[in-house]
């Protein structure tokens, strides 16, 4: 571990995690771990997913009690026991996944419960008023009185930051905030951190977008296996030099090698328009047997409703579906499993696990008719038996099969989420951005599994808002832009300009 100090002045600290340790049943998430952040600067906090990054700052937010370390922010020793206390006292934080009140306004999501009030009623001018000065500063373009339902998720996103701006906090925790943003909103988020860096804030930033940190960051810590590994500035490192050190190898290539080869066409859409719009319209593509599919576009090309309205989840109003020639009619879901699709979605919180569930129901739920014996018991062998395969080919850090899944890392969640798809045995794998929040060792491995299945035959869909991803891993990348197909290019000969400029077709 690197126990030299890269700056000059220890004095200088607003945030001071020092040897924090925390531990769970079967396993050790925190050993010694330091985090150290200066006013006016933005702090990149890096690591593999299960490296402890989220522990350790729930530790910060009072949400885990910390087993050893002090912490000091501003200072003074501190120790939360709640996110409302740290809220309280400056310390903010913009989730990956969003936690907000659907059904609710934008303002009431802004203001939950610190309400301004008049005679002891909530005084909704007020609230209404405040908001919307803010969102005029951050250059938010959403009515406050919006229903939080109703907006784009990078909308809701935009929200949640300008929450945590609205608490004046010194230190702002962005976890993965750019993942469902357009590349203009990520510039939009950009000039919002360069505001708060210059009130002096100390901005925590944890992305795997390494092009963001090299773009935002000034200074870096880097956790391995729940282990500090190094805390220095930026400057002087290079992408190889962090991917490295998170690790603890180096990766000597970003993408696997693609030695599969597509066969025959085994799926085939044609004219595809969803029941109700806007959505999409007239979509018609191939897809061969061990194909790997790329879908791009930018956001609100409708890239999701694609897979969705072939998996039967968004009503079509026409087109055909036809797999081996075959036409079939995916009703639904339930129906869409049956005829050998499966589906692992965007939202992996919201519709892809559940989290207050341990990892075997997670694993096997959308293949529970399997495991039934006489009489409609379970074979609790078989399901052990799948569960483990699960665990040991997805290659998930877990402490055991009755982990509670909400309790891994978002790519230990994702990882069983896939296996639960592959244990269905689909002809048809649909991915929508299957790397969302996963750190760049598990990309990896996803994307060998994603070349290992088209080896074996399978058609594979992948929706992806990552260029070089898209890059990397397909055969055929099919364009979309505002609900239509654009084109639909060879990968190996097209450029990244090309894939921008048919995105850019129909709007």
């Amino acid at each position: 571990m690197d126990t030299s100090n890269h700056f000059n002045n220890d004095s200088e600290w607003l945030l001071e995690m020092t040897d924090i340790s925390k531990s769970f049943p079967g396993v050790k998430a925190l050993d010694r771990v330091n985090l150290k952040v200066r006013p006016y600067s933005v702090h990149a906090l890096m690591g593999e997913n299960g490296a402890g990054k989220s522990t350790l700052l729930k530790c910060l937010f009072g949400i885990y009690e910390k087993d050893e370390g002090s912490i000091y922010f501003q200072g003074k020793p501190t120790e939360f026991t709640s996110s409302k206390e740290a809220l309280t006292h400056g310390v903010s934080m913009v989730h990956q996944e969003l936690n907000q009140v659907l059904q609710s306004s934008v303002m009431d999501n802004v203001w939950l419960g610190r309400y301004p009030k008049k005679n002891g009623f909530v005084n909704h001018k007020t609230m209404y008023d405040e908001t919307r000065k803010i969102f005029e500063e951050l250059d938010i373009d959403v009515d406050p009185k919006d229903k939080v339902a109703d907006l784009s998720v990078s909308k809701r996103q935009m929200v949640e930051i300008a929450k945590a701006f609205s608490y004046n906090a010194k230190i702002v925790i962005m976890d993965e905030p750019t993942s469902s943003l357009s590349e203009k909103e990520v510039r939009h988020l950009f000039t919002i951190i360069k505001k708060l860096k210059e009130r002096g804030c100390g901005i925590v930033y944890i992305s795997h977008k390494m092009e963001e940190i090299f773009s935002i960051c000034d200074d870096i810590t880097i956790l391995r296996d729940g282990q500090w590994v190094t805390t220095r500035p930026l400057e002087g490192l290079d992408m190889d030099q962090i991917i490295s050190l998170m690790v603890g190898r180096e990766l000597t290539q970003r993408f696997p090698q693609r030695d599969h080869l597509p066969k025959e066409v085994i799926l085939q859409v044609e004219n595809l328009t969803a029941k109700n719009q806007p959505s999409i319209q007239d979509v018609s593509f191939e897809l061969r047997k061990g194909e790997v599919l790329g879908i791009a576009g930018l956001v609100g090309a409708r890239r999701t409703d694609v897979v969705e309205t072939i998996f039967g989840i968004r009503d079509k109003s026409a087109g055909v579906i036809k797999l081996h020639g075959k036409t079939l009619d995916n009703k639904d879901a339930y129906r869409a499993i049956q005829n050998g699709f499966s589906l692992v979605t965007e939202e992996r919180r919201a519709t892809g696990i559940y989290s207050t569930l341990d990892i075997t129901f997670n694993s096997l739920i959308a293949n529970i008719e399997k495991y039934k014996k006489r009489f409609g018991l379970l074979s609790n062998h078989s399901m052990g038996s799948d569960t483990q395969w699960v665990i040991d080919s997805m290659k998930v850090k877990t402490p055991g099969h009755k982990t509670r899944i909400g309790s891994l890392s978002g790519g230990n969640q994702q990882k069983v989420v896939i296996g639960r798809w592959l244990l269905t045995q689909p002809e048809i794998l649909m991915l929508d951005e299957p790397t969302r929040g996963i750190d760049v060792g598990a990309k990896f491995e996803i994307y060998q599994l994603i070349l290992d299945l088209a080896k074996k035959d399978k058609g594979i869909i992948m929706i992806s808002s990552e260029m070089p991803e898209l890059l990397g891993v397909t055969d055929r990348i099919m364009v979309m832009s505002n609900g239509r197909v654009a084109g639909i290019v060879n990968t190996r000969e097209t450029t990244q300009n090309e894939i921008l400029e048919l995105a850019a077709r129909y709007l």
